[in-house]
């Protein structure tokens, strides 16, 4: 089995879990910066022709694996593959992020729902040709994009 190394760090205004934005919806006005470790700098190159860019990182604070969580837009206990929610088998996030700039080995973004000092896994390109999906359904979610704005995070998957 291959192992995921992370390939850099996440840096943002998030410095605790708790009241955190729980997606990018809800952190647009957050910036952060992504720094990417020297030896994948090359991989870098042409990135800054994107508007917007998928982070993996490991919810690296995630401390149990749950198969049915109560997410934070429901009150109802859910199957985690079903959800956002950290306590997955493999602990894996993934934002899509507005991308300011590079320099060098720093990427700047905008709309940074991540916590300070989340180890980054990937960084891939959003393509609007490949990544838009129209008429797609959300399954249980019922919220409105203000509510989703809005939410902030709690204790629950500490």
């Amino acid at each position: 089995m291959h192992t995921i190394d992370p390939i850099g760090v996440i840096l943002s205004p998030h410095k605790s879990i708790e009241d955190m934005p729980i997606q990018p919806k809800g952190a647009s006005e957050f910036e952060g910066q992504v720094i990417v470790n020297e030896k994948y700098i090359d991989g870098l190159h042409d990135l800054d022709g994107f508007s917007h860019i998928y982070l993996l990182y490991s919810f690296h604070k995630a401390s149990r694996t749950e198969m049915i969580v109560t997410p934070f837009m429901d009150k109802t206990k859910r199957g985690v593959f079903a959800t956002r929610s950290p306590l997955r088998p493999n602990h894996i996030g993934i934002s899509i992020v507005n991308l300011l700039k590079v320099e060098r080995n720093i990427v700047f973004v905008k709309g940074i729902d991540v916590l300070d000092g989340t180890p980054l896994l990937d960084i891939k390109p959003y393509i609007e040709q490949f990544d838009v999906v129209h008429n797609s359904v959300s399954g249980w979610l019922q919220a409105s994009d203000e509510e989703i704005r809005n939410k902030r995070s709690d204790e629950r998957f500490r």
